[in-house]
């Protein structure tokens, strides 16, 4: 997921670069959301592996 939100970001970039605006602003969008998304899981993710622990060793 963090790689489709770079490889938005450096769409956007390219297209900012070329004077492309709409797809510029869509593809800056499309990288804030899917890298918001990636943060927001990595956060669950964490927690919940904090909160599940070892389990005792036999």
């Amino acid at each position: 997921m963090l790689q489709m939100a770079l490889t938005f970001l450096v769409l956007a970039l390219i297209a900012g670069l070329f004077g492309f605006g709409g797809i510029a602003v869509v593809s800056a969008e499309m990288a804030k959301i899917l890298f918001l998304v990636f943060i927001v899981l990595f956060l669950v993710s964490a927690t919940v592996h904090a909160l599940k622990g070892r389990s005792p060793s036999m």
